[in-house]
């Protein structure tokens, strides 16, 4: 293991820049957009990626992390020290792509010791052009974000251990704030298609569904693979489209019922366009079903309003109460907006609540078959508390 970065001399916040002032032994830096500079050690691909940083406290599932397209734009600060160990396969991807930009981590990535690892996290890292940087005190990172809200940041490695610090300050403060910003479009579907994959099982991988009972017609912006492999699992046809599909497109289709996926960004700027198609489907009656971005654009088309949040929520240890019951459901996140509950209108009821804030996080339309999760019941990583709402979206749909 090579030695712990040694601390600049240079004031935080101030860093001259020039590359001989940069102790040897680091060979990855992360720069944040208000100057704070912290010195690593690179794993992962060479170069340099900008985003906003944010933590997520999972203990597992790093690989599903880093592949869930809600991840868009953002650099992952692990807060749990020890990555690396179950390696990294085939059969964990949430999404074809990568779309996170790169990862902090605490500890060197530790070898994979896994009977289902088909090679190690820092070759997979590589491969996917992900940039890491270890050796980083993520706890007192994690403090920074959670006290003074998010940041972007740059990530850059370099073997040699040159850089230029103004230069990577100067990148971090021009990256576009995630206010504002559509990115449903970079990470949605190329064209419509059919998914019949089924969850994974022990010994059996994963399963193809073959007597569909049902058919969904799935808004894909941003969705996770796990996701539609639980709706497949129940027996569902799932036809994924594109953000950006009309109404009239969807129902053509004449779907039992409609998926509203997660997916990254502000939902205010993908519901630029895609609001008003959600509204054409709740008129229709059919049963539909949103999660994260979804359940946010959900709640934009009824009237509701949604903001930015300080540091927002990701992990796979949140308790969620269900006000109608009082059960409370540990559950995975990764949300930095979220709805304003007290903006819900007439003829909508908030349904579950966060026991961390008290932020909204679950929403249903009275006497409609419309609901919705800021929350991921697929876990990937995650507990299975909530996988209930899948069999509930089922139970409603008119056959």
């Amino acid at each position: 293991m090579p030695p712990p970065p040694q601390k600049s001399k240079k004031k935080p916040g101030k860093p001259s820049g020039k590359s001989d002032e940069i102790p040897s032994a680091a060979t990855a830096v992360l720069v944040l957009a208000d100057g704070g500079v912290f010195l690593g050690h690179g794993a992962g691909a060479s170069g340099i990626a900008e985003g906003e940083l944010c933590f997520n406290t999972a203990m597992t599932g790093y690989q599903e992390i880093l592949t869930d397209p809600s991840y868009a734009g953002q650099i992952i600060c692990f807060t749990f020290p020890h990555i690396g160990n179950p390696g990294a396969n085939d059969e964990d991807m949430e999404s074809f792509v990568p779309a996170a930009r790169g990862l902090v981590l605490r500890a060197s990535i530790t070898e994979a010791a896994n009977f289902r690892a088909s090679g190690g996290l820092d070759q997979w890292l590589k491969a996917q052009k992900l940039i890491a940087v270890t050796g980083i005190d993520t706890r007192k990172l994690t403090r920074r974000l959670r006290q003074q809200g998010a940041v972007n940041g740059v990530v850059a490695h370099d073997p040699d251990g040159k850089f230029d610090l103004d230069a990577l300050r100067d990148r971090a403060a021009s990256a576009p704030s995630m206010e504002g910003l559509d990115l449903a479009r970079e990470v949605t579907c190329e064209g419509p298609f059919e998914w019949d994959q089924t969850r994974w099982a022990l010994g059996h991988g994963h399963g193809q569904m073959t007597n569909p009972k049902r058919h969904v017609v799935a808004m894909d912006f941003g969705a996770k693979h796990n996701i539609l492999r639980c709706l497949a699992d129940l027996g569902c046809r799932v036809s994924v489209v594109t953000a950006s599909t009309a109404a009239a497109d969807i129902l053509a289709y004449k779907p039992d019922g409609i998926f509203l996926s997660n997916g990254p960004g502000d939902p205010a700027a993908t519901g630029q366009y895609a609001v008003p198609v959600i509204r054409e489907l709740v008129a229709s009656g059919l049963s539909i079903f949103g999660i994260c971005l979804g359940h946010q654009m959900l709640a934009l088309a009824l009237g509701a309003e949604t903001r930015k949040m300080h540091h927002g929520h990701r992990g796979a240890n949140h308790p969620v109460k269900d006000l109608e019951t009082g059960k409370v459901e540990i559950t995975s996140q990764n949300h930095g907006f979220v709805v304003d509950a007290d903006t819900l209108p007439e003829g909508v009821t908030a349904t579950h609540m966060s026991l961390f804030d008290g932020s909204l996080e679950g929403l249903m339309v009275e006497d409609k078959p419309v609901f919705s999760v800021q929350y991921h019941p697929e876990a990937s990583p995650g507990p299975h508390d909530a996988h209930y709402l899948f069999k509930r979206f089922i139970a409603m749909m008119k056959v």
